[in-house]
């Protein structure tokens, strides 16, 4: 991220969802963690966006950590993001997680 550039929620989001597909996790962690660094708010886009991230590297732990996070930050993970969330627990036979996240879900009638 260049001083000369104003970066923007949409842009982060947009370069955290680029590093889903090759299972750049580490990389979409570290966009976060930039966001946070430039005052940059992040929402249920982007850190759906992460989760995503870390469930296409079958990484539940971190994806859980970004779920708890986006919650905890005031922001109200949206239907992405639970699925997300629920599909990284599914990959590595969290299935405890998943019907934790999956009640929920439901509770917050998402």
């Amino acid at each position: 991220v260049n001083g000369n550039v104003e970066f923007d929620t949409i842009c982060f989001s947009a370069a955290i969802s680029a590093c889903a597909p090759s299972g750049e996790w580490e990389k979409a962690l570290q966009l976060v963690s930039r966001m946070a660094e430039c005052n940059v708010r992040s929402n249920a886009i982007s850190s759906s966006a992460a989760i995503s991230a870390c469930e296409k590297a079958s990484e539940w732990k971190a994806a859980l950590q970004l779920f708890g996070e986006l919650a905890q930050s005031g922001g109200k993970p949206d239907t992405i993001s639970f699925n997300a969330a629920i599909s990284a627990c599914q990959k590595c036979g969290e299935w405890e997680k998943a019907l934790q996240l999956t009640s929920v879900m439901s509770q917050s009638k998402v």
